[in-house]
């Protein structure tokens, strides 16, 4: 009878290996400064959420540019994410930072809208956890808390900034007309309307996924330590 065992993978390179190390350091010290800001913002300043855009609208515009990497990471085959997925997620966020707010930062309903904030604080959350997660993991820990909140967070934090990009690019409609032109205004509602529900179904089924393989993982690995 045949070996059906996998041939063990083979270990990751050394300067891979500290590279992604420091990308997702990186990063996550970058989405915990957004994070930061936007928490302090709405804590201490006199207009609460509607500073936000102001004092930290640049800055996770620049922050989540950087997620582009990721694209590249995974069309080069430096990490195992799937590619469509990844593009996916980060052309979403594009969208938001660079196409919505970039345009509207001082927009009640946009970019000094409570949404905004939302929106920030979902994807600062689950940034912080998962470059940390990988950042920690790579180097050889198993933080048992943020692999709980990389696997289970996502069951709010995505519905969360998910419905709030959308508030935002449904609401950037109207003023998109006036600031860019009519066509700008028709491009925006067919990407809330056509292309942001699948794309948002895929992406949450895929952590879903992502889930229960890991869980069914630690299942199994947790039946052979007994």
């Amino acid at each position: 009878m045949a070996d059906t065992k996998k041939a063990p993978r083979p270990a990751s390179s050394p300067l891979k290996n500290g590279y992604l190390v420091l990308y997702n350091a990186v990063s996550a010290g970058l989405w915990l400064t957004v994070l930061s800001r936007v928490i302090a913002t709405n804590l201490l300043s006199a207009n609460g959420a509607a500073d936000v855009c102001p004092t930290t609208g640049e800055l996770c515009k620049w922050v989540q540019t950087l997620a582009g990497m990721e694209v590249l990471h995974s069309l080069l085959g430096i990490v195992r994410a799937p590619f469509v997925t990844t593009f996916m997620q980060v052309f979403s966020r594009y969208a938001i930072v660079w196409g919505v707010t970039d345009l509207f930062p001082n927009d009640p309903a946009i970019g000094r809208s409570p949404v905004y904030s939302s929106m920030l604080v979902a994807w600062g959350v689950t940034e912080v956890v998962r470059y940390s997660y990988f950042a920690l993991t790579l180097s050889g820990f198993e933080p048992k808390f943020l692999h709980w909140m990389r696997y289970h967070g996502f069951f709010v934090l995505y519905p969360l900034g998910i419905s709030s990009e959308a508030w935002l690019i449904w609401k950037s409609v109207g003023p998109a007309e006036q600031a860019v032109g009519e066509w700008y205004s028709w491009l925006l509602l067919a990407y809330v309307v056509g292309v942001y529900p699948p794309s948002a179904y895929i992406l949450y089924t895929h952590m879903m996924a992502q889930r229960r393989k890991v869980m069914r993982a630690l299942k199994a690995n947790s039946g052979k330590a007994q």
